[in-house]
């Protein structure tokens, strides 16, 4: 076989290359999945959508209860 001298040379190299795949495989998949949640309405940064109760409003049992009524 003989004694291979390369290998700590490059392996630092090899390390961030598998580093850097698995970096764009998971930001694909969250990329991927946010696109899921925006074709079905499901994403959390609407813009314009307010959900907070105004301040001249009391805050009542039923809107903790059930915060999708207006």
């Amino acid at each position: 076989m003989g004694i291979h001298y390369t290998y700590g040379a490059n392996k630092n190299a090899k390390l961030m290359e598998k580093q850097a795949k698995r970096e764009k495989k998971l930001a694909e998949k969250r990329a991927k999945k946010q696109a899921k949640a925006d074709e079905k309405g499901l994403s959390n940064n609407k813009k314009g959508e307010d959900k907070t109760i105004p301040i001249d409003q009391i805050i009542t049992l039923d809107h903790l209860t059930n915060p999708d009524k207006k």
